[in-house]
């Protein structure tokens, strides 16, 4: 069953604006069923089938001469020298809406726009489902640790796979496969221990010294294999917040999955033990809502900057972003029951912000949404909205 995606109104907005448009996103984020399901005219057309990939490496002009109006290109990157050849149809035709590009691998995609189609494509990202798009689907899980558990992928609501399986899978086909086909690396075993180390500081802070330690490769080494899994979409960093805040502040990112269904295969947690008492629950938790709210600002392409704000102290707001009006200031906590000291840090942060107005929001584990006076209280299932 295939659902509306959020992204599919900005995507025709777009296509009345670009040539080309351009979707990238992780493996098995639903591209290829969004973009058919959305552009029900366009012929699609997978550069990951051999005989189409041959055609189009070897005979870019006739190719294009067959494909060349209203056509999805999936998998591109897998056929860099047409990128050339597109930027001169597009700019000997120029009309609106000519090509929608798709691709799994971000940066052979990115570097092959930048290098041919600079201004003329407009580009999108499409994650796993948000919070609103399972609702819509009436796959919105009523407990926060079953929807933690069984994270945001399609396939597992859509085709029913059980979350043990298909992460399993996961690991072993698209993340051990698109790594490889972006980097040989020699160590795969060191590359998966840092997976597992990345899993087990999700939501902290971090440290390249450390986990080179407890990998047992070099920093650098570290740090190119960190930049491999953001580039897949597997996990991404959160800047620090210090430009107008006068403290002391912290200068490493935060580290977070976007999938918590995925971080909770990697800890090794069953779904009968994510609860409260688990001794990640609250790392999940903020995982969980940090990742939400960067998967909705793509899927609605608002295109804000997220940050952390933390000092030498110990005060510290887990989501800090601008909208041109506001400072946001965010807090997340797992607990179900809303105390007094859960706002102490917002009010702290919030009380050096002098720039510009500020907005404070509670997101917590329980159902109960509240309008207080200094505070927007949001359910967690409520975040879609």
């Amino acid at each position: 069953m295939a659902i509306a995606r959020t992204l599919a109104g900005q995507l025709q907005i777009y296509l009345t604006k670009y040539p080309i448009l351009a979707v990238t996103g992780p493996r098995q984020a639903g591209k290829t069923t969004f973009l058919r399901s959305t552009f029900p005219a366009y012929r699609y057309v997978s550069l990951e089938n051999p005989d189409i990939r041959d055609f189009a490496l070897n005979d870019p002009n006739g190719f294009l001469q067959q494909y060349n109006h209203h056509v999805i290109f999936d998998e591109v990157q897998r056929a860099p020298q047409l990128f050339s050849y597109l930027q001169t149809l597009v700019d000997e035709n120029r009309s609106m809406g000519q090509f929608i590009l798709s691709g799994s691998q971000n940066f052979q995609l990115m570097h092959n726009i930048s290098q041919s189609l600079a201004g003329r494509v407009g580009i999108f990202k499409l994650f796993p489902f948000d919070l609103n798009e399972l609702s819509k689907g009436g796959w919105l899980k009523e407990d926060l640790a079953a929807q933690l558990y069984f994270g945001f992928y399609p396939a597992i609501y859509d085709r029913n796979i059980s979350p043990t399986n298909y992460f399993a899978d996961y690991l072993e086909t698209y993340v051990q496969r698109d790594i490889r086909s972006l980097q040989n690396i020699h160590d795969m075993d060191a590359f998966n221990r840092l997976v597992f180390v990345c899993a087990n500081h999700a939501g902290q802070l971090v440290n390249y010294n450390q986990f080179s330690k407890l990998v047992g490769v070099s920093h650098t080494t570290i740090r190119h294999w960190i930049s491999l899994l953001k580039t897949s979409y597997i996990i991404f960093e959160l800047p620090p917040y210090y430009n107008n805040f006068n403290k002391r502040l912290v200068k490493s990112p935060k580290l977070y999955f976007y999938d918590t269904g995925l971080l909770c295969k990697l800890l090794g947690v069953q779904e009968t033990q994510l609860n409260p008492l688990f001794s990640a629950w609250g790392a999940i938790f903020e995982n969980f809502a940090v990742a939400e709210i960067v998967k909705k600002n793509a899927h609605n392409n608002t295109s804000y900057d997220f940050f952390f704000w933390r000092d030498s102290n110990g005060h510290e707001v887990d989501l800090v972003y601008k909208d041109g009006e506001f400072v946001y200031l965010i807090e997340m906590k797992a607990g179900k029951t809303i105390k007094s000291d859960m706002f102490k840090h917002l009010d702290f942060v919030g009380d050096l912000v002098t720039d510009m107005p500020v907005k404070k929001m509670l997101i917590y584990g329980g159902d109960t949404n509240q309008l207080r006076t200094n505070y927007q209280v949001l359910s967690w299932k409520n975040l879609g909205d």
